[in-house]
């Protein structure tokens, strides 16, 4: 498969007045084309940071420390200002939390499609008009509803409104942040079908930001794990669903209950996510591992990447064997 997005050491942190916030720290992935990517994790963990960093819609105090963004052959992090407006949209594009705080709430829904058509193709005019109607269709919304305004639309609406306004302009790349956000679990459903249809249809790729891991596993071709702002694995969707590696993605699964099988008993993890302006040493998570070795507290994890994906953990070797894999291999 084709990589459409390359991100590579991508650094991002928030200037406060305790020192500085190291959001997202080194973080690299890459996403094929027509490929579904979910990322994962606790809240304030990175991941819409992340979205936004690759985006550009960063604002102070925020800021792009390092890193490197690809888009299908194109740097992002060094395009001018100008350049980089035509390409968000028309390229890439995202779907924000809330949508009913990502509407305006005196304009008409028309009016907002519309917007977004005419402002990469000025001279859409009419045909402005015709592609908002065929926009609404596609997410199966009636014509008329383009005469409401956002309050006078359901939350499940409002989000579909908000879909296709992503898709005006036919992007490579859909960058979805919790899209189904505050929605009842029948809507939900509906939005993720919907999403899906349309990704079969057009053939873009997604990045899918969800604290919902289980919905991951159903929807996403492959799944990256995100912990106090640093990758800790990537794995297909088959990986993660079979065995997990890294013990805090293991934690985040046992801590959904089950829709299939035998019931289990649910397992929190314990303790809270790190200080991430004076996060501990060595790998970020030991202080709420259950597994962690003392050189887990002094040594960060080096990245293995093997077939099964990559899992930043000391828990395994150069070879991908486990701590017991490789004593019992020894023995």
């Amino acid at each position: 498969m084709s990589k459409l997005l390359q991100v590579q050491n991508l650094s991002i942190e928030y200037a406060s007045p305790r020192g500085v916030v190291k959001a997202v720290d080194n973080v690299s992935f890459s996403i094929g084309k027509g490929e579904i990517f979910g990322l994962a994790g606790e809240s304030g963990c990175g991941k819409s940071t992340t979205a936004f960093g690759i985006c550009r819609l960063l604002r102070p105090p925020a800021r792009l420390a390092g890193g490197s963004v690809v888009l299908d052959g194109i740097e992002l992090t060094e395009l001018p200002d100008e350049q980089f407006d035509k390409l968000r949209w028309s390229k890439m594009s995202i779907v924000l939390q809330s949508a009913m705080n990502n509407l305006n709430p005196v304009l008409k829904i028309r009016s907002q499609l519309m917007d977004a058509i005419v402002a990469h193709e000025p001279d859409a005019g009419k045909e402005a008009a015709k592609r908002a109607e065929q926009l609404m269709r596609l997410v199966d919304l009636p014509a008329d509803r383009l005469d409401s305004y956002p309050h006078e639309l359901s939350g499940g609406m409002r989000q579909r409104v908000v879909i296709a306004m992503a898709m005006a302009m036919k992007p490579s790349l859909v960058i979805m942040d919790e899209p189904t956000t505050a929605l009842d679990v029948v809507v939900q459903n509906g939005i993720i079908r919907k999403i899906l249809e349309l990704q079969e249809q057009f053939g873009f790729s997604i990045l899918f930001i969800t604290h919902d891991l289980p919905l991951m596993l159903e929807m996403c071709d492959r799944i990256g794990i995100m912990y106090a702002g640093r990758l800790v694995e990537i794995a297909s969707r088959q990986e993660m669903k079979s065995g997990p590696r890294h013990p805090y993605t293991q934690g985040l699964l046992h801590s959904f209950p089950p829709l299939y099988g035998p019931k289990r008993r649910l397992e929190g993890i314990p303790g809270h996510p790190p200080d991430l302006i004076r996060p501990p040493g060595g790998c970020r998570f030991h202080p709420r591992c259950a597994r962690a070795m003392t050189q887990c507290s002094s040594r960060e994890p080096a990245v293995l990447a093997d077939e099964r994906g990559q899992v930043a953990c000391h828990l395994y070797n150069e070879e991908g064997l486990s701590v017991e894999q490789a004593s019992a291999a020894r023995e």
